[in-house]
């Protein structure tokens, strides 16, 4: 497994697997690995010749008030579990070697980065677009694989690789979950015990609203309504926003569709978790006369 950390070192390797013709399947992350990530780097093992895993934690899409300075950075761990999985490149630049002096340029989702997420992370969204579009420019990937989790980022960049041709397939993976349901996130290492815990009610809302459509009850209000009461029974918790939404323009509807999404924020003390599912409404069979 090669370590890179310059552009032009990577720029030369990929150009040698281009000329072999290699596909490469390229994994995004921003280090702290866990098993949500492996099922990525699992899958693009499986699909390409080559996979190449990007450790890179991006100051563009962290906040004044945010976590940048105490994100986990397990680096060393990382590789040893890259290196496990027959990784071919991990890509850890520096934060100069990626946006070097000079750099200016944006990319603006302009009609999905104030939604969900976007609403109180103002300016998050750039700078995933700018990132993302800079590895893909990098790496030239022929896949390149993302986690359901972070539902709003594939949206946009889904949105990004049509809008601007990139050239690359997007591959989004299911959530992972530990065995109560708690989506797996790096940033699941700030809680505590009884933290941990109280993060259990943002499945078990959406649960919830899932076993509401099920039954019929397709009214978002009503769906939402729900979700909080079962959140606000976690004392730790502080419900950011819910909202059910189009699955590709993250608008808010009303009445629920299979293939819509629920989405929320909660912060569990001061941690700030999020989670979705993909809404499934089964339409009662047709019953013949004869």
């Amino acid at each position: 497994m090669q370590v890179i950390t310059a552009v032009q070192a990577l720029k030369q390797y990929i150009r040698v697997l281009k000329e072999r013709r290699s596909t490469i399947g390229l994994v995004p992350t921003m280090g702290a690995l866990h098993e949500g990530h492996l099922s990525l780097v699992r899958q693009a093992k499986k699909e390409n010749d080559a996979v190449v895993v990007s450790i890179f934690v991006n100051p563009l899409q962290f906040g004044k008030n945010e976590d940048f300075s105490r994100y986990p950075r397990t680096f060393d761990n990382d590789c040893n579990i890259l290196s496990q999985e027959g990784v071919n490149i991990v890509f850890n630049p520096g934060a100069s070697e990626m946006y070097p002096d000079g750099f200016c340029t944006a990319v603006i989702p302009e009609s999905l980065e104030d939604k969900l997420c976007g609403k109180s992370r103002p300016g998050h969204f750039r700078g995933v677009a700018v990132v993302v579009l800079k590895l893909f420019n990098l790496i030239q990937p022929d896949v390149a694989y993302f986690g359901q989790k972070d539902f709003q980022q594939t949206v946009v960049i889904r949105r990004i690789v049509s809008d601007l041709n990139a050239g690359v397939t997007i591959k989004v993976l299911p959530t992972i979950r530990d065995q109560n349901g708690l989506a797996l996130s790096s940033r699941n290492a700030y809680l505590s015990e009884t933290e941990r815990n109280d993060a259990l009610c943002l499945y078990q809302a959406l649960i919830r609203a899932q076993s509401l459509v099920k039954t019929g009850i397709v009214n978002t209000e009503e769906m939402v309504r729900e979700m909080e009461k079962i959140i606000s029974q976690s004392k730790s918790a502080t419900i950011d926003y819910i909202s059910v939404v189009n699955p590709e323009t993250l608008e808010s509807v009303q009445k629920a569709q299979s293939g819509d999404v629920v989405a929320l924020a909660v912060r569990i003390g001061k941690t700030r978790l999020i989670d979705n599912v993909i809404l499934t409404i089964y339409e009662q069979p047709i019953l013949s006369d004869t």
